[in-house]
């Protein structure tokens, strides 16, 4: 996502049937814009229209999902 020249991002890796979150960048001067709650919406409604299951290993990623429950369902159960 570019925002003033400045550039936010979520790196992630797809794997047959899921995508796996593995870090998200917010440049210094965007923080606290609610940019990287935009970032984590937009991948995980990505996510829920390709029918993916999620990986949340970035920190940030994880945190959002714990704190909306209307994305917890698209976890990946290991079990």
């Amino acid at each position: 996502m570019e925002i003033d020249g400045l550039t936010a991002v979520t790196e992630y890796r797809r794997k047959p049937g899921r995508i796996i979150f593995i870090h998200t960048e917010v440049p210094h001067a965007l923080e606290g814009k609610g940019v990287g709650n935009m970032l984590a919406r937009a991948a995980l409604d990505y996510a829920r229209r390709e029918g993916l299951r999620v990986v949340a290993y970035c920190p940030f990623i994880s945190a959002f999902i714990r704190r909306h429950s209307e994305y917890q369902d698209l976890l990946y159960d290991r079990g």
